[in-house]
């Protein structure tokens, strides 16, 4: 399945494991919900670990191991179904998640801007054409109307910035 992350296509370098798999002592690893709540020394392990976390379970039970996750994957089980967008948010607003999150699943591309906004910042797509219009949308815009917590600035925070940075002179009429 192709991946697109920093608006490129990219390898994985996670291995995504089965939950009776043997944890290979070299290399990241990607582990369901059951197997991280299960073994939570899976953390304290040298390379990066990764969990896939399914949309019908609260991210607060995986809050107390979001500072020593590199990677967490939401589930988008369907096109309807969009509590994924909700995780991704609560994790990077008031958990503070800043590592990898990757959309899985069914990862449309007329959502993509949206789960762009949600917090998302690696997607697992479907085809190769997929991925490369998902790599080129991430450069297509810029600026927004609705704020969120993907640290892009609003339409109004840049025109703030503008204005800041090229003040009119008192006396002068300025274009609107």
């Amino acid at each position: 399945m192709p991946l697109v992350k920093a608006g490129r296509i990219a390898a994985d370098d996670f291995v995504r494991l089965s939950d009776d798999a043997l944890l290979p002592a070299d290399r990241a690893v990607l582990v369901s919900h059951t197997r991280l709540l299960g073994d939570p020394d899976l953390l304290r392990r040298g390379p990066p670990t990764g969990v896939i976390w399914p949309n019908d379970r609260k991210v607060a039970e995986l809050a107390p191991h979001v500072g020593r996750l590199a990677l967490i994957a939401l589930v988008f089980p369907t096109f309807k179904d969009g509590r994924a967008y909700s995780q991704a948010r609560i994790l990077r607003e008031q958990y503070g998640f800043d590592g990898e999150l990757r959309a899985t699943g069914n990862v449309l591309r007329d959502q993509f801007v949206f789960m762009l906004r949600a917090g998302f910042t690696a997607f697992e797509v479907t085809k190769e054409a997929d991925a490369a219009a998902f790599a080129e949308t991430t450069r297509r815009y810029s600026v927004f109307y609705q704020p969120t917590g993907d640290g892009r600035p609003t339409v109004r925070e840049a025109r703030q910035h503008r204005a800041a940075a090229d003040p009119v002179p008192e006396g002068t009429l300025a274009a609107s």
